[in-house]
């Protein structure tokens, strides 16, 4: 909160918020020191980052217009002897802060080494060339291994190669491992030659010890050996591998990182150039030095030349606690910025979770509020449909009672006389009419649906017909079956078949619901 409160991020644009955002995520640093440094670099992320882990060197500008602005003012003419300017130099030293400003530790980063690989038909072509020499090379390698058992002083002086104590020679692959194959071979070739070791060497290149040293707040310690130079050996065996240099570099406490390397290789040779080493066995400290730079790395302790262990362990502490507090404070500081980093995750994940939350429960209630108006429109639309259909019945009723034949006269020969017995829920019970012999079943059915009707029409014939149209759009469906009783058989409502082709002269129909039919078949 407190570095909020010394930048306004209110004040920052869009683009640089985001930029921000993406620097701070990468290296987890405060936005105290965020701001400046992407200041510095136009606000361009990637160039911040490249400062922040390989280092930023001095604003040569800032610095020239800081002396102009700080340079006294130049007097018109000097009257000063020699004894004046030898007191008045040693009162005020030239750069004196330059005295206590570390060394930079630059971050050299391994070459990269590509094999050649001729076309295919060049190395068939040079097969046998190449056979021929691995041959000669595998006979020459045995005439000197059969040699080797001659005599010391009647063996020949080439078979004797030169013996020298410390690391072997890097063999003829090693330009083209890789950092970490490196970093393992050496390690394996010093225990082959001194013993196992406890030190907890870094499986890595150089510039990713330095990153990691870095990001975790922690010191390197770079070792650099050199197999040719005399003291390689007394070093590694009474100051490296001693106890208490063992016990210093383990100690958790004291947060080390521990990266060696034979100059002999391309990596380590480079890291010897850049960090100028005048002598060997070369030893260094070097840690974030956050007086000097937010993302500076400075060298705070050298050693050069074979030194006792009590003198090595001793330099190193003092480095080490010279600058611990500044890591520590810098430590607590990720530290409470990670949490609060974390703690706004959480609050914005529990935002998002209530607002997810929110949201299925608006869905909801919209879903249940348009599932509530389709009923209702459906319910809307039925009853719509019912009523309509009612209307159209009614009116189909009322057209088809006026096209119903009229009862003929009682005497007519080919008049059909028909007993209808209605079903219980009827008021009439039973009906009796003659029907002409032309009429057919369905005009049964049509005089059983409209017989109340008719019976209106009967009583009010003397007000006149009213003329009422067919329906459109309407098929009338009867609720009632009609069936003969001796044999029962079921009529259908037939427009072509005749009341006398199915009941001659008369008879007995019964009328039946179509409900209580369909339960009566189950």
């Amino acid at each position: 909160m407190s570095d909020e409160g010394e930048f306004d991020l209110g004040q920052l644009s869009d683009t640089q918020q985001e930029a921000l955002l993406q620097y701070t995520d990468v290296t987890g640093q405060g936005i105290k020191d965020a701001i400046p440094l992407l200041r510095r670099s136009e606000w361009n992320v990637q160039i911040a980052i490249a400062k922040f882990f390989d280092g930023e060197g001095p604003d040569l500008v800032a610095q020239a217009r800081a002396a102009q602005n700080d340079a006294p003012p130049r007097p018109t003419a000097t009257h000063e002897n020699l004894y004046e300017s030898l007191s008045a130099s040693s009162l005020n030293p030239p750069d004196a802060w330059l005295a206590h400003r570390t060394d930079p530790a630059p971050r050299v980063v391994p070459p990269r080494t590509r094999l050649f690989r001729p076309p295919w038909i060049l190395a068939l072509l040079l097969m046998p060339f190449h056979l021929g020499y691995r041959t000669a090379l595998g006979m020459l390698r045995f005439v000197l291994y059969l040699l080797s058992f001659l005599p010391h002083r009647t063996r020949p002086r080439a078979v004797t190669p030169p013996v020298r104590k410390g690391l072997r020679r890097p063999s003829e692959r090693a330009g083209t491992e890789s950092p970490k194959d490196t970093a393992e071979r050496f390690r394996r070739e010093l225990e082959e030659e001194y013993g196992p070791t406890e030190l907890p060497f870094f499986e890595g290149g150089h510039a990713q010890a330095l990153d990691a040293a870095k990001k975790d707040l922690k010191f390197l310690l770079t070792v650099l050996i050199s197999p040719e130079h005399d003291n390689t050996d007394s070093f590694i065996r009474h100051t490296l591998l001693s106890p208490a240099v063992v016990n210093l570099i383990r100690d958790p406490a004291n947060n080390m990182i521990l990266w060696a390397g034979n100059v002999l290789d391309a990596e380590a040779y480079n890291v010897a150039s850049q960090y100028g080493c005048v002598g060997y066995p070369f030893s260094c400290l070097a840690c974030l030095t956050p007086k000097e730079g937010s993302t500076r790395i400075g060298i705070i302790a050298r050693m050069v030349g074979p030194t006792p262990a009590t003198t090595y362990v001793d330099a190193m502490q003092r480095a080490i606690a010279k600058w611990r507090p500044d890591l520590d404070s810098l430590l607590a500081e990720r530290a409470a910025q990670a949490m609060a980093r974390n703690l706004r995750s959480e609050q914005d994940s529990a935002y998002e979770r209530s607002l997810a939350r929110d949201r299925e429960k608006a869905r909801q209630r919209r879903e249940a509020a348009a599932a509530a108006a389709a009923a209702e429109q459906r319910a809307r639309e039925e009853a719509e449909a019912a009523e309509r259909l009612q209307k159209q019945r009614q009116q189909w009723r009322k057209w088809r009672a006026t096209t119903i034949p009229p009862e003929p006269h009682p005497q007519e020969k080919d008049a059909v006389r028909l007993a209808l017995n209605l079903p219980a829920s009827s008021d009439v019970g039973r009906l009796v009419r003659r029907f002409p012999g032309q009429s057919t079943l369905e005009d049964v059915y049509a005089f059983v649906e409209c017989h109340e009707l008719l019976s209106q029409q009967q009583q009010h014939s003397a007000g006149g017909d009213e003329k009422v149209a067919e329906p459109e759009d309407y098929v009338h469906q009867y609720a009632f079956t009609i069936s003969s009783v001796m044999p029962r058989e079921t009529l259908e409502p037939s427009k072509t078949t005749t009341i006398a082709e199915k009941m001659g002269r008369g008879g007995s129909l019964v009328v039946e619901d179509s409900l209580a039919t369909d339960a009566g078949l189950e």
